[in-house]
């Protein structure tokens, strides 16, 4: 197993466990919304420490629904990776072209040398 390999597979094991570990230590408990985003959150405190505050400027668009606010978040993030995938593909293209590129234009060791080619020929010709 590769050196890489190994990291990918503790990285995706690190991904997981912070994905489960909140959930099965059940840090969560006790809440009405127990695991609510950052603006919720700052919302709340915000109403708690200074209930008669007025917001400066008001979304330019309200979702219907908190599933609707889901998806489009989802559809959010699923559009960051593809432009994100995108980028890193292209630059291994470039980088694995550029690399095909320079092996094309030195002189390959295994290869006879011209000159050598061409005295093999001229042997052949005379039957020496």
């Amino acid at each position: 197993m590769s050196r890489n390999t190994k990291i990918n597979g503790l990285l995706l094991l690190l991904v997981a466990a912070l994905a489960v570990l909140p959930i099965a230590l059940g840090m969560g408990e006790g809440k009405e919304e127990p695991f609510t985003g950052a603006d919720t959150q700052a919302e709340t405190a915000i109403t708690e420490l200074k209930p008669d505050y007025e917001p400066w400027f008001s979304p330019l668009y309200e979702p219907p629904s908190g599933e609707v606010e889901s998806a489009l978040f989802a559809l959010q993030a699923a559009l960051g990776a593809g432009v994100l995938a995108y980028y890193f593909g292209v630059r291994k293209g470039r980088r694995q072209g550029a690399a095909a590129a320079a092996a094309a234009a030195a002189p390959s060791s295994d290869a006879p040398s011209p000159d050598a080619a061409g005295a093999a020929s001229d042997t052949a010709a005379t039957g020496s």
